[in-house]
């Protein structure tokens, strides 16, 4: 089946292919550039076009959450092979200008712990698409330190952002961030809310035996103060004896887990777009509004045939995919002097060699190189 949707570039659309989640491991795309479209839309071989660009903007982190880093750390990039922040706003300016970007998030590691943040979304909210708008600028943060910085943050035209809060028990957050700053985050939250950098949104991964029975407690937070909440199922991105696809808590659980003290209801599909979570409506109670919440099933629903989005590492290599084993070196072309043409035109390369799924159900999967920390959310 067959559907058309609009390119990013005024005059054209693109033909997509609905695939399958599962891609055969015989597959090989095909990087012939002859086969590829001339548009300068970031497509791939399986009709999605690239218009969500995630930006790691640093590899540390000041947090050591269970799921993600080991609790000591791990060798961070030297700062020679980081990015400079005038490197970082010309890729995302090739990207906006160039190559059909609508929205820049930046991650981390920990995107608060970059010193020139807020030049640097300020630079991006700066730019204006292909279409003349500006793009959609949003950081996804464990807000530690943000209590201090969302007003300038705001100022700087971030639009939204989304804070990363696994538990509302002290103690449970310590054990699995191995730090104890549940305050600071919170006060994190509470200002970004102030700062009216809305929709103001949670993100929360559910860990057997650890905070798995705080799913309903984390969503009456939620609606009690106006927040977004998503659920994300635990993904193979953290060391590599730290995920259990038996351990691990579906999304089908945490619904199970939510309607005890709440009737949900499936939003309109229509509405979820290429966005990763999927969404139900919470009636309101006698003590509580309603609002929504959303689960990111990355693990047990993929959502790949969907996938918009390309990605920046810390270093400046492009990923095609959360789970890609391949990447793509701007950084060195960059340094060596190649001019915007060229690196965009290595930018839709990489993209058009993207695979049609992650492969994470498959037997012979393998977990990406990189950890979390070092990809970007």
């Amino acid at each position: 089946m067959h559907e058309e949707r609009l390119s990013p570039f005024a005059g054209e659309t693109m033909t997509q292919l609905t695939v399958g989640f599962a891609r055969p491991r015989t597959a090989v795309p095909d990087l012939t550039a002859g086969n590829r479209p001339a548009t300068p839309a970031l497509v791939d071989q399986h009709g999605r076009v690239a218009q969500d660009l995630r930006v790691s903007l640093t590899d540390r982190c000041n947090l050591r959450c269970e799921y993600c880093m080991p609790a000591d750390g791990l060798d961070c990039l030297p700062i020679t092979e980081a990015l400079s922040d005038a490197e970082v706003v010309r890729l995302v300016t090739i990207a906006v200008e160039r190559l059909g970007i609508r929205e820049v998030r930046f991650t981390g590691g920990e995107p608060l712990l970059r010193r020139g943040l807020e030049d640097i979304v300020a630079a991006t909210t700066a730019l204006r698409t292909v279409n003349g708008a500006r793009p959609v600028t949003a950081m996804t943060t464990n807000a530690l330190g943000l209590e201090g910085r969302a007003a300038g943050l705001a100022a700087a035209g971030l639009d939204r952002i989304n804070v990363s809060l696994d538990s509302l028990d002290r103690q449970t957050f310590a054990t699995l961030t191995h730090r104890d700053r549940l305050p600071d985050v919170l006060a994190g939250l509470a200002a970004a809310d102030a700062a009216q950098l809305a929709p103001v949104k949670i993100n929360a991964v559910l860990m057997r035996g650890v905070n798995d029975a705080e799913a309903p407690e984390l969503l009456a937070f939620a609606l009690g103060r106006g927040y977004g909440l998503r659920f994300i199922e635990q993904m193979p991105l953290g060391p590599p004896d730290a995920w259990d696809r038996g351990a691990m808590v579906t999304a089908q659980e945490i619904l199970a887990s939510l309607s005890t003290r709440f009737t949900l209801t499936t939003a309109d599909p229509a509405e979820r777009g290429s966005a990763p979570a999927r969404h139900w409506v919470v009636e309101p109670g006698p003590d509580l509004p309603g609002g929504t919440v959303g689960v990111i099933s990355a693990v047990t629903q993929p959502f790949c045939a969907a996938c918009d989005r390309t990605r920046l590492t810390a270093d400046g290599h492009v990923r095609s995919c959360l789970f890609s084993r391949t990447e793509t070196d701007l950084r060195s072309q960059l340094r060596a002097g190649a001019g915007d043409d060229e690196i965009a035109a290595m930018w839709r390369t990489a993209m058009w060699g993207k695979e049609a799924g992650h492969d994470i159900n498959d037997p012979a999967f393998m977990q990406p190189r990189r950890l979390m920390s070092a990809i970007g959310g």
